[in-house]
């Protein structure tokens, strides 16, 4: 029986390689070869996927982190920082190596504009990741088709080193993508689901992500930060920048399917619970609502039903009536309440039942509750002008430039920069003809201090609270503090490493947590916590 299946299977063997030989067998009909593929059809891959991680990082755990808005359902990791073990890098990496594919692809081809492009989007990835752990993979994390140990099972490089190697990044695509679009090879416009092929504004990008960086590591390379944002302000011409919203980095969802769709919609989600069971939190509407901030009315749905407090009626007394609940005092006891006839958002981390807050009639996971603020009803849809994935924009550049102009930086007015940002943002959510008299209310006029200048770019941050986390780490600004609910007495700085690569790459993930600075707040995790510092925050004193 043996000699026969073995004869058989030479049999078989020889007649199928008697026609073709191993290369040509070993082709998949089906697959994309790394050696032959067209990098456009890859590239198309890479900048939907990235910013899609990156703005369900800012509109979803991280949003409530930084109080832009809390849940009250599923909420645990939104409102209380319930991270530990779930937390993984996995899709981050899935991108680089696509987008390593664009650029060996691009080298091989001479398309510089694909080098540039593909530059800048590792620089964002890998700065990316970089933030949120601190030690990475990174100069050997895309090279597991070359086999060895060293490939498959990478050495962890310092988050010092990555950011260096960012920059560097950057600064070679600033020259990669400096001549005009004519004269490159290979530019398929449809593919560039950002920019449409267009190389000037793609080169802002890149020197606008170093202006983020430069910032980034300020506090521990002050010199290599000033020396960086001087040069570029000081070169425009070398070094373009994003000044104007319409240049903003963005990708819009197209909403054909729940895969290209805005996260919270009810379009493919046929429950609503996406949407439902987040809401604005009480933090930033109550930061909104002091200065008459005109955004507040484009991202929040008014109280559907306000609560309505009157000493004067009979005890016992709730009722609905002309579209508002009234209650008794007695009805109303201690418990806290919010009566706010127009935004109500949920204070962060309020209980363990956040769905209870401000007397809802119907708490629980299913809840309806019509006495706090829902996001406005545009983000139930699939697809609108203001539903988008945004990188980098003229505000958070600004921003930038202003800050380091009040750090006596040669960046320009910070007054100017200050102002500049806030236009910006306005244009960006369709309220730009409301910005001169915005900018005139005594609570938004520039008073040339930090703390103004990091709460009106932390609101700017709305649906990108990612960089406002990172910005608060930095500095400790906006001064937030967490509710009573949330897993520990400060704020998050960092993600934890994941269970399987603890596991899988066991002693290169355990020196980069060995390289990690415990705090009073890392308690039963030890190093590896949410609460203790990389080497950005090694040493400070920031932000607690």
């Amino acid at each position: 029986m043996k000699t026969y299946y073995k004869f058989s299977f030479l049999l078989v063997f020889s007649v199928l390689f008697s026609c073709k030989d191993l290369t040509e067998l070993n082709v998949n009909p089906n697959g994309i070869q790394a050696d032959v593929a067209n990098p456009n059809l890859v590239l198309t891959t890479v900048l939907t996927e990235a910013p899609k991680l990156y703005l369900n990082l800012g509109f979803g755990d991280i949003s409530g982190v930084m109080q832009h808005t809390q849940g009250d359902a599923w909420f645990s990791s939104r409102n209380d920082y319930d991270w530990a073990g779930s937390q993984s890098w996995t899709a981050y990496y899935d991108v680089l190596r696509n987008n390593q594919m664009v650029y060996n692809r691009a080298v091989d081809l001479k398309y510089e504009f694909h080098q540039g492009v593909a530059l800048t989007m590792r620089a964002f990835l890998f700065g990316l990741i970089t933030d949120l752990w601190g030690d990475a993979p990174y100069s050997n994390a895309l090279k597991g088709d070359l086999g060895g140990n060293e490939y498959t099972m990478p050495q962890y490089d310092t988050q010092e080193s990555i950011y260096a190697g960012v920059l560097a990044d950057l600064e070679k695509a600033n020259t990669l993508l400096s001549k005009a679009m004519a004269e490159y090879q290979g530019i398929d416009a449809s593919a560039d689901v950002i920019y449409g092929g267009n190389p000037a504004k793609w080169r802002k990008l890149a020197n606008s992500l170093a202006l983020r960086y430069y910032l980034r590591i300020s506090a521990k390379s002050a010199g290599t930060a000033k020396t960086g944002i001087e040069k570029i302000v000081a070169n425009p011409t070398q070094y373009p920048i994003i000044t104007e919203a319409t240049d903003d980095a963005t990708l819009a969802y197209v909403g054909n399917n729940a895969g290209d769709s805005w996260p919270s919609n009810a379009v493919y989600d046929a429950s609503g619970s996406n949407y439902r069971r987040i809401k604005m939190c009480a933090t930033l509407v109550n930061a909104m609502q002091a200065i008459n901030d005109p955004r507040l009315g484009i991202w929040a749905k008014k109280v559907e039903t306000p609560l309505v407090v009157d000493a004067t009626l009979p005890a016992g007394t709730d009722v609905i009536k002309d579209g508002k609940r009234y209650l008794s005092p007695d009805k109303v006891g201690t418990t806290p309440i919010n009566t706010n006839a127009d935004y109500v958002g949920l204070p962060p981390s309020v209980s363990a039942l956040p769905s209870s807050y401000n007397l809802n009639p119907t708490p629980g996971q299913l809840s309806y509750n019509p006495h706090v603020s829902y996001l406005n009803d545009s983000y139930k849809a699939a697809k609108g002008a203001l539903l988008k994935a945004r990188l980098v924009s003229a505000a958070e550049v600004h921003f930038i430039l202003a800050e380091a102009a009040l750090k006596g930086w040669a960046a320009g007015n910070a007054q100017t920069h200050y102002e500049s940002a806030i236009k910006a943002s306005l244009a960006t959510w369709g309220v730009a003809s409301l910005a001169t008299t915005y900018l005139a209310n005594e609570g938004v006029k520039y008073k040339g201090t930090l703390e103004q200048l990091m709460q009106q770019k932390w609101m700017a941050s709305w649906t990108a609270a990612t960089e406002s986390w990172f910005d608060f780490r930095r500095t400790g600004l906006p001064a937030l503090t967490p509710g009573p609910a949330a897993n520990r007495r400060v704020l998050p700085v960092r993600f934890y490493y994941m269970a399987d690569e603890i596991r899988i790459n066991e002693a290169n993930a355990a020196s980069a947590i060995n390289q990690l600075q415990e705090s009073a707040y890392s308690q039963a995790d030890g190093k590896n916590s949410a609460w203790s510092k990389s080497w950005l925050l090694k040493g400070t004193a920031k932000p607690w």
